[in-house]
């Protein structure tokens, strides 16, 4: 299974570059996973914040695959605990697919892609730097992909 992340935003600070990477190096290949950056659309005091969505929003659909399971990330989303969020991702495995993982930029994911998602996922009730969010999902995979192998990393 491919699994993309697909992130508005670029140029991350150093430490959550670090951060991603020491969770990436832990992954085998066949659960390893790629992160797709979306510039972050230009905002003014004269432009609306559904504009630079919208803009976002086609970066962020030009980059997800064919027939990618899309799971939008959302504050409003499924609050799945960690041995959920692996069920779910063992079920889009088994089902052939590959996952697309979106992340949007300071205004939020467009409607368009809430609504073209397959399933929105929450992190937490608590609203986290999207810079954090990359953190935190990098270590979420990894800890998945523990459950998923037995690993003695993730402790229930």
């Amino acid at each position: 299974m491919k699994i993309r992340i697909i992130a508005v935003g670029s140029k991350m600070p150093a430490w959550v570059e670090a951060g991603i990477e020491e969770y990436r190096k832990r992954l085998p290949q066949e659960f390893s996973f790629a992160i797709t950056e979306i510039p972050l659309a230009a905002r003014s005091k004269n432009s609306s914040a559904e504009a630079a969505r919208e803009k976002e929003a086609q970066g962020i659909k030009d980059a997800i695959g064919k027939q990618d399971y899309v799971v939008a990330l959302d504050v409003k989303g499924a609050s799945l605990g960690t041995e959920s969020m692996a069920e779910a991702m063992t079920r889009i495995r088994d089902a052939g697919q590959n996952l697309s993982i979106l992340i949007g930029g300071p205004d939020g994911l467009a409607d368009s892609c809430l609504h073209a998602a397959d399933a929105r996922w929450s992190l937490s009730a608590l609203t986290f730097p999207h810079p954090i969010v990359r953190i935190v999902l990098a270590e979420q995979l990894y800890r998945i992909w523990s459950i998923l192998n037995r690993h003695p990393y993730h402790r229930s």
